[in-house]
C-alpha cells in the first residue's frame, strides 16, 4: 500500500501543539528518576486470542479501549479527570513519558481510568515535525533512546494506571521529510526494525503490557510487519478516512490487531478548500458526527480493532483548538456529547450547547480593509438557555499564527453582526463563539479576503515606470523587482533586501498633481518612511512623514506634485526587508 502523499506542514500543526510539547519535554527528560510509584501492583494487560479474533484484556477481563488523547497540564489532571471518566472514557493518550508523568498516571488510576504511554521518537508529528535522525547510522540517538525508553518502564511498568507503551508518532509518514527515493525507503526500513528493538528492550523489562507503535496511516503498516514483529498490536492516526481502515487491513493480509490512537472529524489536510483557497472546516454539527462516525467504525471491526482514543481532551482556544478540541476554554462542545453518547455514557439529563447554522460573511471576496462588515448566522439553543455572543479573528492564513483576537463588534440581533475588518490583507477566519451560561459553546467560522479600501479617482502610478535602491531575486514568491508594486496585482509584492535605508519610486512620466498616496503592505513592513516627490528624480521634496507605521493599508491623504514620486523606508517594522503588494499614487 503507498503512503498518503506529502502532507504541507501547515494543514497539519492544528494538531501537532500539545505533540510537540511533549517531545520537549522529552528533550529535557535528564530529570532524576523518581522513586518506584508505592501502589498497588498494576494490572496484567494482554492482546490475546487469534487471526481476526483478538480482544485485549486486563487482569483476565475483557478491555475495549474508549478513549481520548489528553490534553491539559499534568498539573490539571485531578481538575478534568473526574469528567473525562464521566464521558465513559477508560483510557487516555499521551504522546512522551518521562518524570512529569507519574502525577498524571496517579490521577487517571484514582478515577479508573489508564493510560497509553507514549515514547516519542524523531522525526515525530508528520512532515514538517521534529529533527531528522539517520536510522542507518546514528548509532548515538539510537542507544540513547534504547537505553532511556526501558528506564521510564522501569520505573512505572507496576503502575496501575498503565495500559500499553506506544513507541514513536508518524515517524514513517515524517521521514519523507528528511529523505526520499531509495534512501527514504532505507531509512523506514531502519526506523521500524529500531522500534522492534525498543519493543524487545521494554518486554524485557516488562512482560505485562503490550507494545505499540503509531503512524499517521495504514501504509506504514507494511513496514512495521516486516520488520517490527514483536509489536503486540498496531496503532494509526487517523480523521476523515477512519472508516477505510478495515478494507485496508484485510487488503494487506495483516496479522495482528490495532487500535485508532487519533482520530475524529477530518482535519485540515482531508477536506477540499472554500472559495478562498483554505480549507473549508467542518461545522460544529458535522464534527460532531465526524466522532460518531469514527467510532461506529472503530467498533464495526470486532476482533480486530480493539479500540480507539479521539483527539482530543484539550482546553486550548486557538486555531487547532476550534478545529479539534472537545472544550476550547474549559466549555463543552456538540462533539464532547457526541463523544459521551457513543462511549455509551449517560447523556438524558445534559444539558446541550447552542446550534449554530448558516453563518455567512457580506461580501466575503472583497471585504474593505479596515471598513465595516457584517457577518450573519441562524444562532439556536436546545435547552431555551440566554445566550452570549463573542467574536473572533484568526489569522493563520495571513501570518500562520494560530491566535483568535477579540474583533470589535456590534450584536444588531437576530444574528447578525456588524465588525471592522483587520487592515492587512489576505484571507482571515471570523468566529462566531456563543455560550449558554452553563459551561457550553457553540463555534462556527468561515474565511473571508481582506483587500484594499477603494480609492476615489485616478491611479498616476499604475502600470508607469519603477525603481528601488533594492530587489530580491530569489525566495518565496519572488523574484519581487519595483513594478511588481505597481502591477495592480495583491498576489504580487516588491521586496527589498534586508537593511534600514532603503526607496521605491515610481516614473508618472509627466509633472502630475495628487492627493492621495494608498501602500498595501505585505508581512513586511516599514515602521518609519516618508513621501517623497521630485521634478527631476535627483532633488526631493518631503510630503509626508510617518513615524509609526503599523504595516497593513496605509491610506494617506497627502497633497503633493512632481513627476517622480517616492516612498523612502528608514526603519523596519520587522527582522526582514520591506515589502509592498502596491503603491498607488491617486488624483480625484
Amino acid at each position: 500500500m503507498k503512503l498518503p502523499p506529502v502532507i504541507p506542514a501547515a494543514r497539519r500543526r492544528s494538531r501537532t501543539t500539545a505533540r510537540l510539547a511533549v517531545a520537549a519535554l522529552i528533550t529535557a527528560a535528564a530529570a532524576t528518576l523518581p522513586a518506584p510509584a508505592a501502589q498497588a501492583a498494576g494490572s496484567v494487560v494482554k492482546v490475546e486470542g487469534s487471526q481476526g479474533a483478538w480482544r485485549l484484556t486486563v487482569d483476565g477481563a475483557p478491555y475495549t479501549v474508549k478513549g481520548l488523547t489528553w490534553g491539559p497540564a499534568v498539573s490539571d489532571a485531578d481538575r478534568y479527570m473526574p469528567d473525562v471518566r464521566s464521558m465513559g472514557v477508560n483510557t487516555i493518550r499521551t504522546w512522551g513519558t518521562d518524570a512529569t508523568t507519574k502525577p498524571l498516571l496517579d490521577s487517571a488510576a484514582a478515577n479508573g481510568i489508564k493510560v497509553v504511554a507514549g515514547f516519542w521518537l524523531q522525526p515525530g508529528g508528520g512532515p514538517g515535525s521534529g529533527g531528522c535522525v539517520d536510522y542507518l547510522t546514528d548509532a548515538g540517538y539510537k542507544n540513547t533512546m534504547l537505553a532511556e525508553f526501558p528506564r521510564w518502564v522501569e520505573t512505572y511498568k507496576d503502575h496501575p494506571g498503565v495500559l500499553l507503551w506506544n513507541v514513536g508518532n508518524e515517524s514513517v509518514l515524517g521521514l519523507q521529510n528528511c529523505y526520499s527515493g531509495a534512501a527514504l525507503e532505507q531509512q523506514r526500513d531502519a526506523y521500524t526494525t529500531f522500534v522492534n528493538d525498543i519493543a524487545k528492550r521494554i518486554h524485557a523489562v516488562d512482560p505485562n503490557h503490550p507494545v505499540t507503535s503509531t503512524d499517521a496511516w495504514t501504509g506504514a503498516w507494511p513496514y512495521y510487519k516486516k520488520n517490527a514483529p514483536d509489536l503486540d498490536l498496531y496503532a494509526v492516526n487517523s480523521y476523515g478516512a477512519v472508516c477505510d481502515i478495515r478494507k485496508t487491513w484485510e487488503d494487506g493480509d495483516f496479522d495482528k490487531p490495532y487500535i485508532v490512537t487519533e482520530g475524529g472529524p477530518a482535519g485540515e489536510w482531508e477536506v477540499p478548500d472554500d472559495a478562498h483557497g483554505v480549507p473549508d472546516e467542518p461545522t460544529d454539527l458535522a464534527k460532531a458526527e465526524g466522532y460518531s462516525r469514527a467510532w461506529q467504525c472503530v467498533a464495526g471491526h470486532p476482533g480486530v480493532a480493539l479500540g480507539a482514543t479521539l483527539f482530543h481532551y484539550g482546553t486550548e482556544y486557538d486555531f487547532g483548538g476550534v478545529w479539534f478540541n472537545l472544550l476550547p476554554a474549559g466549555q463543552k462542545r456538540l462533539a464532547y456529547y457526541a463523544v459521551k453518547k457513543a462511549y455509551g455514557a449517560d447523556t438524558s439529563g445534559d444539558n446541550t450547547p447552542p446550534v449554530i447554522t448558516g453563518m455567512s460573511v457580506e461580501r466575503a471576496s472583497a471585504v474593505q480593509a479596515g471598513r465595516p462588515f457584517t457577518v450573519k448566522a441562524q444562532v439556536s439553543d436546545p435547552d431555551g438557555d440566554p445566550l452570549t455572543h463573542q467574536v473572533l479573528l484568526g489569522s493563520r492564513y495571513v501570518n500562520g499564527s494560530g491566535q483568535l483576537d477579540d474583533a470589535r463588534f456590534t450584536d444588531k440581533g437576530n444574528g447578525t453582526f456588524e465588525l471592522t475588518a483587520p487592515d492587512r490583507l489576505g484571507v482571515w477566519k471570523v468566529y462566531l463563539k456563543t455560550t449558554d451560561g452553563k459551561g457550553n459553546v457553540g463555534i462556527e467560522t468561515r474565511s473571508f479576503r481582506v483587500v484594499p479600501p477603494q480609492v476615489g479617482g485616478t491611479n498616476l502610478a499604475a502600470g508607469k515606470p519603477a525603481t528601488a535602491s533594492s530587489f530580491q531575486p530569489g525566495g518565496v514568491g519572488c523574484p519581487c523587482p519595483a513594478g511588481n508594486a505597481v502591477d495592480g496585482s495583491f498576489d504580487t509584492r516588491w521586496a527589498s533586501e534586508w537593511a534600514d535605508q532603503q526607496w521605491i519610486q515610481v516614473d508618472l512620466g509627466t509633472r502630475s498633481a495628487f492627493d492621495h498616496v494608498q501602500l498595501a503592505w505585505e508581512t513586511a513592513y516599514a515602521k518609519g518612511y516618508t513621501v517623497q516627490t521630485s521634478d527631476n528624480g535627483q532633488e526631493w521634496t518631503t510630503v509626508r512623514t510617518v513615524t509609526e507605521g503599523d504595516g497593513g493599508i496605509d491610506d494617506l491623504a497627502v497633497t503633493g506634485e512632481g513627476r517622480y514620486v517616492r516612498v523612502s523606508v528608514s526603519v523596519r517594522g520587522t527582522a526582514w526587508g520591506y515589502s509592498l503588494h502596491e503603491f498607488g499614487v491617486y488624483r480625484s
